[in-house]
Order: C-alpha cells, then structure tokens, then sequence
C-alpha cells in the first residue's frame, strides 16, 4: 500500500509547468561554459505531466432525462437529496456519484506537439474512480507511456465508484464535440505552451472503452458531433450493448477509422450481434488480432473466459493489451535518441 501511495502521489503531483518561481533568477554562465540557447517552439516533454482538472463540459452533473423516455434521470428526492435508479434497482445520490467534474489529463516523457498528435479519450468501466482505477489498477498512463505513441490522455471521472455506466452529458447531441475541444485546451495548458494548441486541436481521437464505458463510448461515435475527429475504437471487453450505434459508425467511417474489439465470453453474445449487423452492412472483419490498425480495420478477438473481465486493461491476449493496441496504430511514434529516452 505505501509503495502504491508513493506511486500515484507521483503521477498526480504538481509539474514544472505550475511550479511557484523563483524570487532570485540563476546567475547565467559566460563565455565557453555559456549554454547553447533553447531552441524556439515547442520542444518534446522530459517527462510525464498528469493533472486531475474540472471540466465545464464534464460528464456529471446530469440533469436531463434518459435517453428514450420522459423519466429524470434524478427520479428519486430525500429531503434536499437527489438521486438515480439504476437498471439494477440501487439508488446512487448525486453527491457524491454524480457531481464529479474532474478529468484525468496525461501527457508522456517525449511527448512532442510538433509532430502528428493522437488524443485518446478513455471511458473507464463501473466501479471505478480516476485516480484508483484509471491510473493505478488499469495502469493506463503506464501503458501510454510505454506505447512508444505520442498520445495524449484525457479520461473523464464517469459514476463514481458505482456499478452504473450512465452516460450522463455524453447522452446529449454534441457534448462529445464540446469535450474534445474543451480537453485541447486544457492539455495545452498542461503542456505550457500555446505553441501545442494548434496540433491539439487538430488531433484525431481515439476513443477507448473498458467495460461499462462502452455506453458513453457508443453515445459519443453516434450523436457526439465529432465523428470526424475519431480515428478508431478500441473496445476491451466493453460491448454490453448499443450495438447497432458501433455498427452505423463503422459503417460510416469504413474508410477512415478503425474498430478492435478485445471481449471475454462476457460479451461474447454482443460481438457476435455486432457482426451480424455488419454483415448486412458489408463491411468486412476479422476474427483475429491485426498487426497495424490501419484505417477500414475492423477486428474481434476472444481472449478467454469470464475471470478475465476484471483484469482485462492489463491482461487480455497479452500483459497490457492497451499499450499493444495504441502502438499498432501507425503515424504516430515518438522520435527517440540514440541511447532510447
């Protein structure tokens, strides 16, 4: 446990970029032992940044109705508490389940917004908080980090710590589009310098969901208003329906996006329905893992039995099958020196 605090104390703590200045400015070296001026532009990161920040466009608070039916999505009231019902029968308060705003933001040693950047938008599974979860149990900034890409990270806090995959404001028309720019900014920020913007913004998004995260996931492909942004989709273990939402976006983005969907005998029932409807739609699969994840690519792969749905961001057809995903998809690797940093 203490070498587990010591580890995400790390991730999370403040960076360079947010560090209070110096009052006295560093004496400056003359004549030979002067050093060599800083190059202009933005310059590739010496090492990993990780901010937890509100976002306007987050995906709690929710205050509308489910998508489909007239009902509030706040359908219960205790006092001045309000309240959702799951499809489960439990009932989740608003606070503390449904009014975190926070992000996970993650830029990797070398990240570099001077070439081709990939923003990938990770939806984290039920149960789960950012900090436990994302970065410390699914290990997904490590895995990044050691894709070789230059990806930027941006996983938005879902329900907290609570067995409901509501998709909260990703259910709304264009709240995805919102999210995408809105998480830009804030990554440029992250990297500290406004020369990153431009590349940020431009950046294709690849959106990856774990297990209950593939409902915002489908929401987002389907009626997010930036489907021509999303590069690809990486499902792991994920497809528990919505079906036909990952089957009309495949369907029209065949030849401009990708789809990898990892699953267990959980959603084995799922992937085959899915299949089926891309059947009709011809558009071609394989049932094995790819080598690239080039654009047209669609793939499903089992992995296994059931007691592998838990684990399944770090051990799918191999040990940390995110990280083998995201460096499968080509354009995006980072330029290393001569010694590998």
């Amino acid at each position: 446990m203490k070498r587990r605090a010591l580890l995400l104390g790390a991730l999370l703590m403040p960076t360079a970029a947010h560090a209070r200045p110096s009052k006295k400015p560093a004496k400056q070296p003359t004549g030979k032992s002067a050093a060599k001026p800083k190059p202009f532009g933005a310059q590739p990161l010496n090492e990993g940044r990780t901010q937890l920040v509100a976002f306007n466009a987050s995906a709690f608070p929710y205050r509308s109705v489910v998508p489909g039916s007239s009902k509030p999505f706040l359908d219960v009231k205790n006092g001045k508490q309000l309240g959702h019902t799951s499809l489960r029968g439990e009932v989740y308060w608003e606070q503390p389940t449904y009014s975190d705003r926070r992000s996970l933001l993650y830029l990797p040693a070398g990240f570099d917004p001077q070439r081709p950047v990939l923003i990938v938008l990770y939806f984290h599974g039920q149960g789960a908080t950012l900090e436990r979860d994302v970065v410390m149990r699914q290990a997904v900034p490590r895995q990044i980090a050691e894709s070789g890409q230059n990806i930027a990270l941006v996983a938005p806090q879902l329900a907290v710590d609570a067995a409901d995959s509501s998709a909260g404001n990703f259910w709304k028309p264009g709240h995805f589009a919102a999210y995408v720019d809105e998480a830009a900014e804030r990554l440029m920020r992250l990297y500290g310098d406004r020369a990153a913007g431009r590349q940020l913004n431009l950046a294709s998004v690849v959106v990856v969901a774990y297990s209950g995260g593939y409902l915002p996931a489908a929401y987002a492909l389907d009626r997010g208003g930036a489907s021509h942004r999303v590069k690809g989709a990486i499902l792991l273990d994920a497809l528990y329906g919505d079906e036909d939402k990952y089957a009309a976006w495949m369907a029209g983005r065949r030849r401009q996006a990708f789809l990898l969907s990892a699953y267990t005998e959980s959603t084995k029932d799922e992937n085959a329905a899915l299949q089926g409807m891309l059947d009709k739609r011809r558009v071609a699969y394989g049932r094995s893992l790819p080598t690239t994840l080039n654009a047209g690519t669609v793939a499903f792969v089992p992995c296994g039995g059931l007691d592998m749905h838990g684990d399944f961001v770090t051990r799918a057809w191999r040990p940390d099958p995110l990280k083998a995903a995201l460096a499968m998809i080509p354009g995006y690797a980072l330029v290393r020196d001569k010694k590998g940093a």
